[in-house]
């Protein structure tokens, strides 16, 4: 993989990963473009004990474009987009409407006695899969998820070197009913300067399991305990195994992960990342086959924190869809929303059937 850094006409880095050695990466940014905005406002909400970014400068992003103005595809003579090529593989660029970045400016120490506020700090980047506006990741070949997956580990080291950045975050959305904006492929990482809520509730969970097993590691006993039942497994190969989880809280949500405990991708040896590839493409397409219809989704990875916990995490892949039925959707009402309880319409049991008969 031949990796390529460039900047844009904003100041902000883009970088290619090539598959071929050869590939040539000198195209200027020809655009004139305005300085990228300033990092969003954090508040603590001292109710809930998280806290809020306030990035009201994201009002403004692109918002589903037509294919021939899309800011992800290459440029051409006739139209300038994010990717001054004419054509590429994987690239890589700092989001021009980031929910945290580095380009801080001063904040009131706090809005309460009880509200105190600090700067966004951190980043947030976009990954392009591929310049064919038209395709989708269950499209790509293997080889291509492969250059995308050591695109996410260059990015998720990179990023965990950052000053304040407490954990690396890689995610796909897609489909409008998830709230996609650009329908290019693409994914995006936020660099993270605190711990999420769910990471939070993880590690506690970890951390409560270690102190009474005399440290073993949770995630490792739920998987190893899950392969074992076999009921709820949708498909696996030697470095990774599929499963429906048996509290899932999505109709179709399914957790695909490492049988060797890893804390991150960069931890992912070149064997497991090849046959990543295989599986993870044979669950997308099992997913479109469900309703016989594109599936919206969200795939989100689950990476150890970058300073603290390291040995309590497990890297897994959460793939999920607010679709529960042909022609119906599963939205976070009252109960999910307000209280966080979420009630699921589909048995796990079912669909896990379901997924490995598509």
């Amino acid at each position: 993989m031949k990796r390529t850094e460039i900047t844009l006409a904003d100041g902000r880095e883009l970088i290619y990963f090539d598959e071929r050695d050869d590939a040539v990466r000198d195209q200027p940014d020809r655009r004139e473009l305005p300085p990228p905005p300033p990092a969003s406002q954090l508040r603590y909400d001292p109710l809930t004990d998280e806290w809020v970014a306030l990035a009201v400068h994201r009002q403004t992003r692109t918002f589903l474009p037509p294919a021939d103005q899309c800011p992800l595809c290459p440029s051409t003579a006739q139209r300038l987009s994010e990717i001054p090529a004419p054509e590429y593989a994987v690239a890589v660029f700092e989001n021009r409407f980031p929910a945290l970045s580095g380009r801080v400016v001063e904040e009131p120490a706090e809005i309460t006695p009880f509200t105190p506020v600090r700067p966004g700090r951190g980043r947030c980047e976009v990954v392009c899969f591929t310049d064919d506006h038209h395709s989708c990741f269950a499209d790509l070949p293997p080889s291509r998820v492969r250059t995308v997956l050591d695109a996410l580990a260059d990015r998720t080291a990179v990023l965990g070197e950052l000053d304040g950045v407490e954990q690396v975050f890689c995610f796909e959305n897609r489909g409008v009913e998830i709230g996609v904006t650009l329908h290019h492929p693409h994914g995006q990482i936020y660099a993270y300067p605190f711990l999420p809520p769910r990471t939070r509730s993880l590690l506690a969970a970890a951390r409560r399991h270690a102190e009474r097993t005399g440290g073993r590691n949770l995630y490792a006993d739920v998987l190893a305990a899950e392969r074992e039942a076999g009921e709820r497994v949708v498909a696996a190969n030697e470095h990774w195994t599929a499963y429906v989880p048996a509290a899932a809280r999505w109709p179709f949500e399914v957790h695909l992960a490492p049988h060797r405990p890893v804390p991150d991708i960069p931890a992912l040896t070149d064997a497991e990342r090849d046959a990543f590839g295989p599986l993870y493409l044979d669950l997308l397409r099992r997913f479109d086959g469900l309703f016989g219809t594109p599936m919206p989704y969200i795939s989100a990875w689950h990476q150890a924190p970058v300073r603290v916990d390291r040995e309590l995490g497990h890297l897994h892949l959460q793939l999920f869809s607010v679709r529960r039925a042909a022609d119906k959707l599963k939205y976070l009402a009252g109960s999910e929303s307000a209280m966080g309880v979420f009630i699921n319409d589909v048995a796990p049991e079912r669909a896990a059937t379901l997924l490995r008969a598509a």
